[in-house]
């Protein structure tokens, strides 16, 4: 089984992307590449679905317990078969070529990072609390403890729900713009909202990431993605993958 993903470039020597709602195995609500073990859904559909994911990245997913923190895992080694997850957190990073690393999300911001000079790689999973809890901060700071260079780091912002989308109380959005200004903004409605993907920018821009691309699609909108907005709190998640290529095979 394959099924649809979408490229995202962070350089030479690492391949990455984004996978959708399309071509897996599981049955509605959760049609149909879902990828959360957590959800609900029939977990052989959810393992031949992330086989399928697996298949495209070229190795074994680590996958996190995502609890909305900052807590970032170090992966040092290869996934077992089987594990559905290699602990709680919201950020992964490595520097093996043998495993990739997969973030999984149904509104909230997926983040690639890398910096293919010094062969690190690194996911988070920036919603709302994340962002503001620094989750953003914390995996580009494991990244420069392995080697990498904030001047020298790539990062991608995939699918998400955007500002325009994204209505929260007043009060809420004043909480996030008093750690992330750059995040407050206005839905299409003219409600108060939240801007996940300036939020990302920001953050990175000023832990000095520069080269920060978004795939600005918005999940809300978008029914060939998972969105726990739209659908309510029983779908599924896609997810944000990226692995180091052996540098034999670049």
């Amino acid at each position: 089984m394959t099924f649809p993903v979408t490229t995202a470039d962070l350089g030479p020597g690492v391949r990455a992307g984004f996978t959708t709602r399309a071509g897996g195995m599981s049955v509605a609500p959760w049609d149909t590449a879902n990828l959360g073990a957590h959800v609900g859904d029939d977990l052989v559909a959810v393992g031949a679905n992330r086989a399928a994911a697996e298949a495209w990245v070229g190795a074994p997913v680590a996958y996190a317990s995502q609890v909305h923190g900052v807590q970032v895992l170090h992966v040092t080694e290869p996934v077992p078969p089987g594990t559905w997850t290699v602990g709680e957190g919201d950020a992964l990073v490595t520097t093996r070529d043998d495993v990739a690393l997969g973030v999984l999300v149904a509104d909230c911001a997926p983040v690639l990072l890398a910096d293919p000079g010094a062969r690190v790689v690194a996911v988070a999973h920036a919603g709302r609390a994340g962002l503001v809890a620094g989750v953003v901060q914390a995996v580009v700071g494991a990244m420069a403890d392995l080697g990498a260079r904030t001047d020298q780091v790539v990062a991608v912002v995939g699918p998400c729900i955007a500002g325009c989308s994204y209505e929260v109380p007043g009060s809420l959005r004043d909480e996030v713009a008093a750690t992330v200004p750059g995040a407050a903004t206005s839905t299409r409605w003219g409600t108060p909202g939240v801007d996940l993907v300036a939020g990302v920018r920001q953050v990175l821009a000023d832990l000095g990431v520069t080269r920060v691309e978004a795939v600005g699609t918005d999940t809300y909108d978008a029914l060939s993605l998972f969105s726990y907005r739209r659908d309510g709190p029983v779908t599924g998640r896609f997810g944000g993958l990226v692995r180091l290529v052996p540098p034999e095979a670049v």
